[in-house]
C-alpha cells in the first residue's frame, strides 16, 4: 500500500492559505504510508508532464488535522516517489487544529 488510505475529500475546515502562502512553510519529509489522499483520480498527464512543478511550488502540500496527514496538493509528485521506490516525499506541512 503506497498511502495510509485513499480519500476523495478535505475532511479539515477551510485553512485559507493560499498558494503563495505555503511557502513560508518549511518543507520536511513524509512518509507515504502515513498520507491519506484528498483526491481518489489522478490526470496521467500532471505525472508524467516534466514540467508539472515549473509554475507551482516544488513541495507537495500536506494538511495535519487530528493526528492525520492529508495530501491536499502533490498527488503527482507522491505517486511519482513511490514509482522511484522512495519511502518519503518531501513536503509543507501546515497544521491544523
Amino acid at each position: 500500500m503506497i498511502f495510509k488510505r485513499v480519500g476523495e475529500e478535505r475532511p479539515y475546515p477551510d485553512h485559507g492559505y493560499k498558494p503563495k502562502d505555503w511557502s513560508v512553510l518549511p518543507p520536511r519529509q513524509v512518509r507515504l504510508d502515513q498520507l491519506v489522499t484528498t483526491k481518489g483520480t489522478l490526470d496521467l498527464n500532471a505525472l508524467l508532464d516534466e514540467d508539472s512543478t515549473f509554475y507551482g511550488d516544488l513541495f507537495a502540500h500536506v494538511v495535519e488535522f487530528k493526528g492525520e496527514m492529508y495530501l491536499e496538493d502533490g498527488l503527482h509528485r507522491a505517486l511519482r516517489a513511490a514509482l522511484q521506490q522512495r519511502l518519503v516525499l518531501h513536503a509543507r506541512v501546515l497544521v491544523v487544529d
